[in-house]
């Protein structure tokens, strides 16, 4: 079933696609601490659509969870990103992205077989460098909201860096360090101290 993007274009500019900056990678490799690191210098930040949709669904039926249906977890993802997109089209200067409709429609595909070709449209590109945190076991949790396993984050990472590299971004592996250090890292690569 295709996901719907009637209108998505209508505020996407190609400026806008160039200031918009994702933050993808291994889940539980510090892409939330970042973004509040990003956010507390003054970048706008906008958080995980799937940790918006487990806190939802864990307080409600429960049936968009990732571990008990990824396809519509996945479907629910892209909705959100496309929104989140749709909301801060107007922000002037840099928007970073934990995670975005690019991961959704991976997982999508991963889930069902659903081409990213078709889920994805060319208007919904961000800004050609990603920046991917990869596995770190010493940080790595899990809880109630990410309940896979450490070998799944990795092959999650696996399929994300694949995805995006045949999607023709540029991929950024960032560094293990504290997250001060992170955050100088992405606003030097990207230049927008």
């Amino acid at each position: 079933m295709p996901i719907a993007m009637e209108g998505w274009s209508a505020n996407m500019t190609a400026d806008t696609k160039t200031r918009h900056v994702v933050l993808s990678g291994c889940s539980g490799g510090g892409k939330s601490t970042l973004l509040a690191e990003l956010s507390r210098r003054g970048f706008a930040t906008v958080p995980e659509p799937g940790r918006r949709i487990v806190a939802q669904e864990m307080d409600g039926v429960g049936a968009a969870l990732p571990w008990v249906n990824m396809e519509i977890f996945a479907r629910r993802a892209m909705e959100l990103a496309r929104t989140d997109r749709q909301q801060v089209a107007t922000v002037e200067g840099w928007v970073f992205f934990d995670r975005g409709s690019v991961d959704a429609a991976l997982a999508l595909e991963h889930a069902c077989g659903a081409s990213v070709a078709i889920t994805l449209d060319p208007s919904e590109r961000y800004h050609d460098v990603v920046f991917l945190t990869p596995p770190w076991p010493e940080i790595y949790r899990q809880n109630t909201e990410r309940r896979h396993s450490y070998a799944q984050a990795i092959d999650e990472y696996t399929r994300l860096r694949a995805g995006y590299l045949m999607l023709g971004y540029d991929i950024v592996v960032l560094p293990k360090t504290d997250v001060a250090a992170r955050a100088d890292f992405i606003v030097a690569r990207l230049g927008c101290a």
